[in-house]
């Protein structure tokens, strides 16, 4: 019975994976006949064709990996220092409620302001380069990630908490006991949504200051009106993000296996 269902869970997974696929290539089979036929401005839209030719031209000459592992770089950086110091400070704020409640409307008033719009401000203040950018990624993920992980923390059942406070246990062992154990696969969620956050920053930084990088070489082929650049380098955005959030679901189902195996002791 179990191997029955098991081999249903995997035809059904690889139906999904291979309608996926087909709709991918239809789409850039419609894109490409689009453009041929002139159904949309290749100008504008650019074409799979050419943009797979610029492509292969800047992987020939080496550029396209220095700007991705900038970017990538500073992406990780920003996504590493400000998941951490979320959970941190998310921690301090359920450890303590009185420092909660004085910076509560700290943290409203700064989750409102419009990061983005404040990029080059905190890149004249941090510098330009890779750490004025990974500033800008940390500032636009940072007080999202306290504000997620504060109310996880505290929506954990108080019977519980309870419970464990009954057994004499210290407000730590609560903490890495029954808090933080119950909020691996929250945190792993915010992490995800973290990824394109910090993109966001990097792209936004890059935009501003920086001679390097995806959000560069986007910048550059607009101002220059070569919009095969500027697919390329959306695309390839749109292609890392996507295997770092696959690498993170690897990450996860590793962990819930573990959990898994752990439960039959």
């Amino acid at each position: 019975m179990k191997n029955n269902y098991l081999k249903e869970k995997r035809i059904k997974t690889l139906k999904i994976i291979l309608i996926q696929i087909i709709l991918l290539f239809a789409f850039i089979f419609i894109w490409e006949l689009s453009s041929n036929k002139e159904w949309i401005d290749s100008f504008l839209f650019s074409k799979p064709t050419k943009i797979l030719k610029i492509l292969i031209t800047y992987i020939k000459s080496n550029q396209i990996y220095r700007h991705i592992l900038i970017s990538l770089l500073e992406t990780l950086l920003g996504l590493l220092i400000g998941t951490t110091l979320g959970i941190i400070f998310a921690i301090i704020l359920w450890w303590n409620k009185t420092i909660y409640k004085i910076f509560e409307p700290f943290l409203i008033v700064g989750n409102a302001l419009p990061k983005t719009a404040l990029a080059p401000i905190l890149i004249i203040w941090a510098g330009t380069g890779i750490k004025g950018i990974t500033i800008v990624a940390i500032s636009i993920l940072l007080i999202l990630t306290i504000i997620s992980m504060y109310n996880y923390f505290i929506l954990i059942e108080e019977e519980k908490i309870l419970m464990l406070k009954s057994f004499k246990a210290s407000k730590w062992q609560i903490l890495t006991k029954l808090i933080i154990p119950g909020n691996i696969a929250n945190i792993i969620n915010v992490i995800k949504i973290n990824i394109g956050l910090s993109w966001v920053g990097v792209i936004v930084g890059e935009f501003i200051v920086s001679r390097y990088g995806i959000g560069y070489l986007i910048m550059y082929g607009s101002q220059v009106f070569n919009m095969d650049l500027v697919m390329m380098g959306v695309l390839t955005l749109g292609l890392i993000s996507f295997l770092m959030y696959e690498i993170i679901n690897i990450i996860e189902k590793q962990i819930r296996k573990k959990r898994n195996w752990w439960k039959k002791f």
